[in-house]
């Protein structure tokens, strides 16, 4: 098995490491409701995509 001849330092293990951090994804927000989503998805609270109804929502009553 091969064994490296130097070892590797801080600082060249860190540069190389500096490409592994995670990342927040991109939220929109919907222009029908103001719903937080991500972007190209339909809405989950109203259902709407690009200004058109893609899934049937039921109105909530309130009492």
């Amino acid at each position: 098995m091969a064994v490296p001849f130097r070892r590797t330092s801080k600082t060249k293990k860190r540069m190389r490491r500096t490409h592994l951090k995670k990342e927040v994804s991109t939220l929109t927000k919907c222009p029908k409701c103001g719903a937080v989503i991500k972007p190209h998805r339909a809405c989950s609270e109203c259902g709407y995509y690009k200004n058109q109804e893609v899934l049937k929502k039921e109105e909530k009553e309130s009492k």
